[in-house]
């Protein structure tokens, strides 16, 4: 099926882009989104005016990006978490905690899907890339404190053998005790 884009497609193309696509792409996705038309000879005379307002937008959306960009640079936030003896934390911190707590900290909106890591698993300070446009990224910092003491790593409760508390036997995990 042969398209013309309305919009700027990631990995696929830019606004006034004719392409040819899957038919089930275009009918199914691109079309009822309007996101893109099928490409007819009245159609195609309109791509040169598609091309220039996509431009114009993309102007507008860089220069919007590398302001935000230069906002984000060398921001550091800081996390407390639960985590064990050996910095592990119970839990993660994840892109949407990243994004909310970097919200506040610039008072503007920030997309939790350009945030480029693995949720934070472990204590200890690390540099998050954003990306906000293909060619326009940013870096922060995040640090994770651990929240009061830490507490040691213990297999849950259920693991455990029952023993008697008057016998000097030690506790041995139930995974590792022969049947």
């Amino acid at each position: 099926m042969k398209i013309l884009l309305l919009e700027d497609i990631d990995n696929l193309g830019q606004a006034g882009d004719v392409l040819n696509v899957a038919d089930g792409y275009g009918r199914n996705f691109l079309l009822p989104r309007k996101l893109a038309k099928v490409a007819t000879a009245g159609s195609l005379k309109e791509t040169e005016q598609i091309r220039r307002a996509g431009e114009r937008k993309r102007d507008r959306e860089m220069g919007a990006a590398t302001d935000l960009a230069r906002q984000i640079d060398g921001i550091t936030i800081t996390f407390r978490a639960r985590a064990g003896e050996t910095g592990k934390l119970y839990g993660s911190i994840t892109t949407g905690d990243l994004a909310e707590a970097l919200e506040k900290e610039i008072d503007q909106e920030v997309d939790r899907r350009k945030i480029v890591t693995e949720p934070l698993r472990q204590l200890g300070e690390q540099t998050i890339e954003i990306r906000l446009m293909t060619d326009v990224t940013a870096r922060f910092t995040a640090i994770v404190e651990p929240e009061g003491e830490l507490e040691p790593e213990r297999l849950p409760e259920e693991e455990y053998q029952e023993i008697n508390p008057e016998e000097e036997e030690p506790i041995i995990p139930k995974a590792q005790q022969e049947t």
